[in-house]
């Protein structure tokens, strides 16, 4: 029985396909090879840790606390934790009675300083001058007197006719006059001058500067005494109740101002240089808007965590601490121990 023949071309077709195939079968392990070299390459690149550019952190914020230098009860407290506060705003005010009455001692003993000091400005009144204008011309008479008196023993005595005791005596008496003419008319000038001596106008002029100092150191013991709020921000604290003693120097209330707000994150070492002071960051908050801020302080100490020794594989634990201030307009709505997200602007 004869063999039927197999046409020529259906061998060259079958040729072309297992030929197709093995093609195939050499460029998926051709592909597969260089996606297992990209994947190396991939885990040797991780095993760098390149700096990210986003990092974990926290709100801190700066507080004012409010205290006043002395001790009293507290009488009044103006204000409630949380509530916000304007600069000049009262917060607290402590007892104030001796305060006030140290304050109106010293009122009293400027004005007695300044009505010594306006005596001794003005001249004497005028029945005293009046009454000195006549003392003077009571001395003068009697100088005239014994003017003539002296003239006539002299007289005498180049006559033969009075001794040198009688002489002596005349004389004696006209220095006398003379000299209570002198002390009257010096007693009159002195009476008559308007500023008094030179040495008490001036003890009264440091009397008036002393009694005016005493004066504002008791008015500024008086206002330490009601604190106000020195910057606007928001109550965070207070810490007595009215009625309770205050001592002296210890705080009644905290403020933080918007402006003390700011952002606490660490970040390796290989990311310091793109975190230098002034550099534009984002921070974010969950459930709040991303809020622009700046770097403000960059730590010169290192720290690690956990603590391990300097070594080349564990070089990406080393951490610097980094700080960012927003704008105090967009840090109101920030609160001191909420987790933030920081990544570059």
């Amino acid at each position: 029985m004869p063999v039927a023949a197999v046409p020529s071309h259906g061998c060259e077709m079958d040729r072309r396909a297992l030929n197709t195939a093995r093609r195939a079968g050499s460029c998926a392990r051709t592909l597969a090879s260089r996606c297992l070299v990209l994947a190396a390459v991939a885990l040797l690149a991780a095993c760098d840790d390149p700096p990210r550019t986003a990092w974990q952190g926290y709100v801190e914020g700066e507080f004012v606390l409010l205290a006043s230098p002395y001790a009293g009860q507290l009488q009044k407290l103006h204000v409630r934790r949380g509530e916000p506060v304007r600069a000049g705003d009262p917060v607290f005010v402590l007892e104030q009675e001796s305060e006030r009455a140290a304050r109106l001692e010293a009122e009293e003993r400027l004005k007695v300083a300044q009505a010594r000091l306006t005596n001794l400005m003005q001249a004497r009144r005028t029945p005293e001058i009046e009454a000195q204008r006549a003392e003077l011309r009571l001395a003068q008479a009697a100088l005239d007197l014994s003017s003539r008196q002296l003239a006539q023993q002299e007289q005498l005595f180049k006559a033969g006719f009075a001794s040198q005791a009688r002489i002596d005596e005349a004389r004696s008496v006209h220095a006398r006059d003379a000299a209570r003419v002198a002390a009257a008319g010096s007693q009159l000038a002195n009476l008559e001058q308007p500023l008094g001596r030179e040495a008490e106008r001036k003890a009264a002029l440091g009397e008036v500067a002393a009694a005016r100092a005493a004066l504002d150191q008791a008015a500024w013991r008086l206002a330490q005494k009601s604190v106000a709020a020195p910057v606007t921000g928001l109550v965070q604290d207070t810490f007595f109740t009215e009625g309770e003693w205050v001592p002296a120097g210890r705080p009644v209330a905290s403020l933080l101002p918007p402006g003390n707000v700011r952002a606490r994150f660490y970040v390796p070492a290989s990311a310091l240089a793109a975190l230098p002071p002034g550099r534009d960051v984002v921070v974010q908050c969950e459930g709040c808007p991303a809020i622009a801020a700046k770097v403000s302080f960059v730590s010169s100490q290192a720290e690690y965590t956990p603590p391990v020794l300097y070594s080349k594989d564990s070089r990406h634990k080393l951490m610097f601490l980094v700080e960012a201030r927003p704008a105090p307009a967009a840090a109101t709505g920030l609160r001191p121990g909420q987790p933030l997200d920081v990544r570059l602007k």
